[in-house]
């Protein structure tokens, strides 16, 4: 877990930090299942209260690893959120729809469901993955330097697979997010009410540790029942069946790509095409 996530206490609060500074905390495999650690061993700590996220280095993420010498499509992993066979033996589809299913929506959903109140701590790019794993977290703090984008829309794919632009974002910003595949900035953000706080980019630990801390002064179990309150007004609101029938979605368009590419099911985008076409919006 060192290699990829450091974890750290601070009084009543877990500090999880994504670690792989030189690929912008690209999210792989090895990471999501050191983050799954980190996050179980704060809920399982009675000391901890709150839990922040963070990114080592210049940037929060910038997604899902899709292209570095550490991507790690193939390699087996315990299966903790999703009970579904190993993909590792799979082909196509079959492989896609298991990996995913666990190491993205499944990994995102359990993490939405942790017990203690989390909250990301966002620098510089938070793009596509990586805003699934803001996403999951209670409360956002952003620097002001702090960008975000969903892209994959050059893929052909309909967003990421924690599909939650509508209910973060509201159904006429998740379009052109989702359409334009443009970046926007973090006031744009807390315009369209992702984010809590906006801060300048050297107080951001500071600002969103003291944030943490004061969370933490509320009784833990009374912090718990109010998470769980929201987080079901959420699906009440549809957002959990709403992400399973885009899932889907999600998938139909991985198997066209790789039905008219010759098997490419990212539509021929690479890591270096979409930050460039990012770098161009």
């Amino acid at each position: 877990m060192a290699e990829v996530v450091r974890y750290e206490r601070r009084g009543p609060v877990a500090l999880v930090t994504m670690n792989r500074p030189e690929y912008r905390n690209a999210q792989n495999s090895a990471m999501t299942y050191a983050l799954d650690e980190a996050f179980t061993r704060a809920v399982d700590d009675n000391e901890v209260k709150v839990i922040v996220l963070a990114g080592a280095g210049k940037h929060f993420s910038a997604g899902h690893d899709i292209g570095t010498p550490g991507r790690d499509v193939d390699v087996p992993f315990d299966r903790k959120a999703v009970l579904w066979w190993d993909h590792t033996d799979k082909e196509g589809g079959d492989l896609r729809f298991a990996r995913e299913s666990e190491v993205y929506l499944g990994m995102c959903r359990r993490w939405r469901e942790i017990p203690k109140p989390t909250i990301a701590s966002v620098q510089g790019a938070c793009i596509a993955g990586a805003l699934m794993l803001a996403w999951v977290c209670d409360l956002i703090v952003a620097s002001d330097d702090a960008f975000f984008a969903d892209p994959v829309v050059r893929m052909g794919i309909p967003g990421v697979e924690y599909f939650a632009h509508p209910w973060v974002l509201g159904p006429r910003a998740a379009k052109e997010v989702l359409f334009t595949g443009e970046r926007f900035t973090a006031q744009q953000a807390k315009e369209w009410g992702m984010l809590n706080r906006i801060v300048p980019r050297a107080d951001l630990e500071s600002e969103t540790l003291a944030l943490a801390e004061k969370i933490a002064e509320m009784p833990r179990f009374g912090l718990a029942l109010t998470k769980k309150a929201v987080n079901q007004a959420e699906d009440l609101m549809g957002m959990r069946a709403g992400m399973d029938s885009v899932f889907g979605l999600h998938h139909f368009a991985h198997a066209h790509n790789a039905e008219v590419s010759g098997g490419d099911s990212l539509g021929g985008q690479d890591a270096r095409s979409m930050r460039d076409a990012n770098r161009k919006s």
